[in-house]
């Protein structure tokens, strides 16, 4: 479980033996249950975590109705940066769609983290610059492609993601309702 954020972080940037010790010792395994909430609404983000085993999605609720705007799968890093940067109460949702194992740091490990590892405050650069250009080019697409073309990138992007997640997520996250998705999903096959 560890390896793989060992191995995360390495591709950033090199740790020592005596690091690797540092960063065992501040990240913390936890378990959510699918539907379960590492997030919700009015909380304050108070942990990133890494995702080893799972699946989860992040979404707001407008006017009754979830609409999600991203995914967190194995080895991504998962956080409402908003919130937890600022310590301010979220305005999104961050659900596990599937039994999740992660390991998290609190944002005064965080802190303890960048202080004690050489390079550590360029990683999280590095991970936050990735985020913000995630987050740049997914609004951009709500505004600029259809709901079909939505739906084709995320075939090509993750088409491992399409067989862990309900049709509604889907549709969710494309920006239409399940109806609509199925039409979508028969004209995209028809185009194979």
């Amino acid at each position: 479980m560890i390896n793989n954020l060992l191995e995360s972080i390495n591709n950033i940037i090199t740790l020592s033996t005596a690091e690797k010790e540092i960063v065992i010792s501040l990240f913390k395994a936890h378990t959510y249950k699918k539907g379960e909430l590492f997030l919700a609404d009015g909380q304050i983000c108070k942990h990133v975590g890494f995702v080893t085993k799972g699946l989860l999605r992040y979404y707001i609720n407008h006017d009754g109705e979830d609409k999600t705007y991203a995914f967190a799968e194995e080895s991504n890093f998962v956080c409402n940066y908003e919130s937890f940067i600022p310590r301010t109460p979220s305005t999104k949702n961050i659900q596990a769609l599937e039994d999740c194992e992660m390991l998290q740091i609190s944002y005064d490990d965080l802190q303890l983290f960048y202080k004690s590892i050489n390079h550590a405050e360029r990683f999280g650069r590095l991970v936050i610059e990735q985020v913000f250009i995630q987050t740049l080019q997914d609004l951009s697409s709500f505004y600029t492609e259809t709901p079909e073309s939505r739906y084709e990138k995320m075939l090509r992007k993750h088409p491992d993601l399409l067989q862990r997640m309900s049709q509604y997520h889907i549709a969710s996250y494309v920006g239409v309702k399940p109806q609509s998705l199925s039409r979508i999903r028969k004209r995209t096959s028809g185009k194979k």
